[in-house]
């Protein structure tokens, strides 16, 4: 039997809509940087950065920075990112 890499089980499972959205709670839960590579993962896993930069009117080498370990998006950015991944911000 193959091992598969972690990402691709990952990536599988993250297509899953509540699997996705309890990863990234819990991303948050842990810092902002944790939270942005989680958002990262799941865009890459649905729809993947070029079309979620086109959809979020975000250029795509400003979508790979702001998804990273070091990124720090505007508010505006954000919720645009979030948007066009079908989810919302809110406070809860």
């Amino acid at each position: 039997m193959k091992l598969q890499r972690f990402d691709e089980i990952l990536y599988k499972e993250l297509q899953d809509r509540e699997f996705a959205i309890a990863y990234l709670e819990d991303a948050l839960s842990e810092s902002t940087e944790e939270f942005l590579i989680a958002l990262r993962k799941y865009v890459q896993a649905n729809q993947g950065m070029t079309k979620c930069a086109e959809a979020a009117s975000i250029n795509r080498e400003a979508l790979y920075r702001m998804l990273s370990e070091k990124g720090n998006p505007e508010l505006d950015s954000l919720t645009a990112i979030l948007t066009a991944c079908g989810f919302k911000l809110r406070v809860a």
